[in-house]
């Protein structure tokens, strides 16, 4: 008999229809009650397993049900019940990036600390008010830094050539999500809260798209073309589809096909490896409207342009795309990059410095050191394709509308604020992955310290332009596990972040409350 392996996750939900998506042990037909709905879709198979996206009727809150072949099997025996409720407009968004999946026993709170999520599931269960929203805004699995548990699994099925410390193929990223994501409380958390979420390096593996260089020293690498089809793949199935409307993927070629094979693995993979080989292929980046307010998530690892000289974040499709959704007189936007669009001024511009570099500006012997300090350091946010962010700084400070970007990545917890300019940096990173005490004072040091004496110093010896308009960090930086909340008491969005205590069970505790503009109307 089949039964639930993953799941069931509430993604995509607005104002009239809930997604439900689930993994099952075998094919079936699964159901979604909910009140007097009930709904019922066949499962889809890729690499032998088998999913169901349900998409159901939802006019006010109420409790559900899921069903295999008709036996109940979901909400299981002592959990809470699973709600389905509306969301036409978002009053509470909860968003945060970089999640480690390793045992909560005491070794693991001493190396990775308190999983924030694990207790955010805690926290809703013995309070009234839900989310409208979670964003996950990357790394949600680490493909290149698997959790002893994941290795022994990897150990136990393969050997060769490829690194058991690494994800090689649809089976393993299976794995890696299923524990990423059936832990109890992550399990009820994700079947009660809508989420929205886009992929960041770790989700394939570290640097990923860093450069063109990058690319190639890559693509000599024999397992590297399988890893990447499997990681595309499967961030497919695990995230992407779960992102798009139902209309959207009624639309979506490959998703029909593969519903109509009996296992969609070969179809999955053509589209995986053309979407590497060009990002223009398709869209991983999405838009949702809430009243007046629109989500904007945006790929910024696949839709890489990285010809170095011609660098950009999206590529010129993405770009258009992106433009329209800004234009569109919105009161506020939230826009979701992965990596922060605003960093500490004295790192943007070393970043934007050692970019100049690697493209020649002082001559090839520095443009090859540079690249390797650009691979060794991490330096690719926006500030590393220096044009993409003055092309998006300009488009964002002339919206005319309120800008609040959502990001990750970084391991620490900051705001920014645009000087004379309606954009905010809101960082919330990580969830479960925190730097050792050491890491931090170096980032305090080069990030907040060095870098802002000698950045803009930097910049100018490259003969850099200014950017668009200045900003400065107003909060922070934060370095524990955190999640952050965006709420808009009175009309008045305000920011807050929470970490997680030491405690059975776990609860969180207000590291920092920041007041920002007020939406308009």
């Amino acid at each position: 008999m089949a039964h639930l392996v993953i799941g069931p996750l509430l993604r995509h939900v607005d104002g009239s229809t809930a997604t439900v998506w689930v993994e099952t042990s075998d094919p079936c037909t699964v159901s979604v009650v909910a009140g007097e709905e009930r709904v019922s879709e066949r499962t889809f198979t890729v690499h032998g397993h088998h999913y169901a996206l349900v998409d159901v009727p939802v006019r006010e809150a109420v409790p559900y049900q899921v069903e295999v072949d008709g036996a109940e099997v979901w909400p299981q025996e002592g959990m809470e019940r699973s709600v389905i409720r509306p969301v036409a407009r978002l009053e509470t968004v909860v968003f945060g990036s970089c999640r480690t999946s390793v045992p909560h026993d005491a070794a693991h709170l001493i190396s990775h600390g308190v999983d924030t999520l694990r207790a955010y599931g805690h926290t809703l269960t013995v309070d009234d008010g839900l989310p409208d929203l979670l964003l996950m805004l990357g790394d949600q699995v680490y493909a290149d830094e698997p959790s002893a548990e994941m290795i022994e699994f990897i150990r136990e099925r393969r050997g060769g050539s490829e690194p058991v410390d690494e994800i090689a193929d649809f089976e393993e990223y299976a794995e890696l999500y299923r524990q990423a994501w059936t832990d109890p409380e992550i399990r009820w958390l994700l079947s009660t809260v809508p989420t929205a979420m886009i992929f960041d390096d770790h989700d394939l593996r570290d640097d990923w798209n860093t450069s063109q260089p990058w690319r190639e020293q890559m693509a000599r690498v024999p397992w590297w073309k399988r890893r990447v089809m499997a990681g595309l793949g499967a961030y497919w199935v695990y995230q992407h589809l779960g992102n798009l409307t139902p209309a959207e993927r009624a639309a979506d070629e490959v998703y029909l096909k593969i519903r109509e094979a009996a296992d969609g693995a070969e179809i999955l993979d053509a589209f995986a490896e053309r979407a590497d080989a060009d990002p223009t292929t398709s869209r991983w980046s999405y838009s949702r409207d809430y009243g007046g307010t629109r989500l904007i998530m945006l790929d910024t690892r696949c839709a890489r342009h990285l010809v170095p000289g011609e660098r950009s974040v999206l590529d010129s499709s993405e770009w258009a795309w992106l433009e329209e959704q800004v234009n569109g007189g919105q009161e506020l936007l939230l826009v979701g990059s992965s990596v922060p669009v605003l960093l500490p001024a004295g790192i943007h511009h070393v970043e934007a410095w050692n970019e100049a570099l690697a493209d020649g500006a002082w001559g090839r012997r520095w443009g090859r050191w540079s690249e390797r300090i650009r691979q060794a350091v991490d330096l690719e946010h926006w500030a590393a394709f220096r044009r993409s962010f003055e092309r998006l700084c300009t488009l964002l400070a002339g919206s005319g509308s309120t800008v609040l970007l959502l990001s990750g990545d970084v391991h620490y917890s900051y705001v920014a604020k645009g000087k004379d300019v309606p954009v905010y940096q809101l960082v919330c990173s990580p969830i479960r992955n925190p730097l050792s005490r050491t890491l931090r004072l170096a980032n305090i040091i080069a990030q907040f310290g060095v870098a802002s004496l000698f950045g803009g110093l930097l910049a100018r010896t490259a003969r850099l332009p200014k950017p668009p308009f200045k900003w400065r960090i107003t909060n922070g930086p934060w370095f524990s596990n955190a999640l952050a909340t965006l709420t808009f008491p009175d009309g008045v969005p305000e920011a807050r972040w929470y970490s997680p205590t030491i405690s059975d069970p776990p609860q969180l505790s207000e590291i920092s409350r920041v007041p920002l503009p007020g939406r308009p109307g």
